[in-house]
């Protein structure tokens, strides 16, 4: 395997970055959710960051491979409940904002003319298992897990898992990640087509760096072909249904029983 380059950051103060570490190290960037206090649960600010990283990424033609992962014992665990009880819960003209820059973030991830790798390192929730989705190929350490738990607190998953879990897992057990909100265990996650791999986490950056170095010698312009028309039947689910999803999440988020759910959660009340 050829000696990797060392990682470079990204000057922050360039792409305006506090709450993501964007680095260089050619042929890969990679991008760290960087809110572990919160397990990497995104926020508006988190997702604009995304979106930019991902566009500087798109135009660097020394970045062949992108790599996605988040800082601590999570991957990502999804919106910020807390962020949208304080800013988003029944005022709909901030809701619109937000679920504006998620699609943006996750549009933008989705349709880099690279390579993606989701890094999976930690447990994967509601729309973090959404952003591992988008990517192309995923990793994940095998003692993690996934899960949606919309449904929970009013929530519908609407960046993703309403379009694309059941062409990865099939109907049946689609419906029973979003309707039963259970834990999907990394070796199962696997074995039913969410992830490609799980892994111990001594391995996992030995598998990531070896699907970098395989991905980073195929010829740039082919791969970006070959990526759009693998992303040919996913388009057509997300293009065609997405504001659908969206017009669905917000009825429920403005709506009294989500608006309760929420509080209850952030008060560990039922």
């Amino acid at each position: 395997m050829a000696e990797p380059s060392r990682p470079r950051p990204v000057d922050p103060a360039e792409l305006g970055l506090e709450t993501i570490v964007y680095e260089k190290a050619p042929p890969r960037a990679t991008i760290t959710l960087d809110r572990p206090d919160v397990l990497n649960a995104f926020d508006f600010r988190m997702l604009r960051e995304l979106a930019r990283a991902c566009e500087d990424a798109s135009w660097d033609d020394e970045v062949r491979v992108l790599v996605l992962t988040g800082r601590g014992r999570a991957f990502c665990v999804g919106a910020d409940l807390r962020s949208w009880e304080q800013d988003y819960l029944g005022r709909p003209g901030e809701y619109w904002k937000w679920f504006g820059a998620f699609k943006d973030a996750h549009d933008r991830l989705r349709e880099l003319g690279k390579p993606t790798i989701a890094r999976i390192n930690g447990i994967a929730v509601g729309g973090g298992n959404e952003l591992q989705m988008a990517c192309d190929l995923a990793v994940m350490v095998e003692d993690a897990f996934i899960r949606h738990v919309g449904l929970q607190h009013g929530s519908v998953p609407a960046g993703g898992a309403t379009q694309w879990l059941s062409l990865m897992v099939g109907d049946r057990r689609a419906r029973e990640i979003v309707y039963l909100c259970e834990e999907v265990p990394a070796r199962r996650a696997a074995e039913w087509g969410l992830v490609n791999r799980a892994v111990p986490a001594a391995e996992l950056d030995a598998v990531v760096d070896d699907w970098v170095e395989k991905l980073a010698a195929r010829l740039p312009q082919t791969t970006r072909y070959a990526k759009q028309q693998l992303n040919f039947w996913r388009d057509l689910a997300w293009h065609e249904t997405v504001n659908h999803a969206r017009d669905w999440l917000a009825l429920s988020m403005l709506g009294d029983e989500a608006q309760d759910a929420v509080r209850a959660f952030l008060s560990r009340r039922r």
